[in-house]
């Protein structure tokens, strides 16, 4: 069945939720948003393109950095609400140049960094 981009579901901004994902070693990278012309741009590309909230822009990941993110496989979740991008990344995912975004853990109650910056 062909997939309608129409089908899935958007919040009041036009937004979806897309977490990539190493194709690889399987680690969560990053969380960012997509809207339908970034979806569509996704596939036609092959590049993960995000919808920036911040500077109303689409983000084509990589674009200035170089830290690309291929796309693998496009994963719509069961409700149809949110995305997960597998992808080849190229670098780190995250800005503050670590692998993925999510290097800070809470032990104890203390936020503690799980990841430094790559070198």
């Amino acid at each position: 069945m062909p997939f309608d981009p129409a089908t899935l579901k958007f919040d009041a901004q036009g937004l979806i939720a897309c977490i990539a994902q190493d194709a690889d070693s399987q680690e969560v990278l990053m969380l960012a948003w997509m809207n339908a012309d970034a979806v569509a741009q996704t596939l036609a590309s092959g590049r993960v393109t995000y919808w920036s909230r911040s500077r109303a822009a689409f983000w084509v990941k990589g674009e200035t950095s170089g830290h690309v993110q291929e796309l693998v496989e496009l994963r719509l979740d069961c409700d149809r609400d949110s995305l997960l991008a597998i992808v080849r990344q190229t670098g780190p995912a995250c800005h503050t140049m670590r692998r993925s975004c999510f290097y800070t853990a809470v032990h104890g109650g203390e936020e503690v960094e799980v990841l430094s910056p790559m070198a």
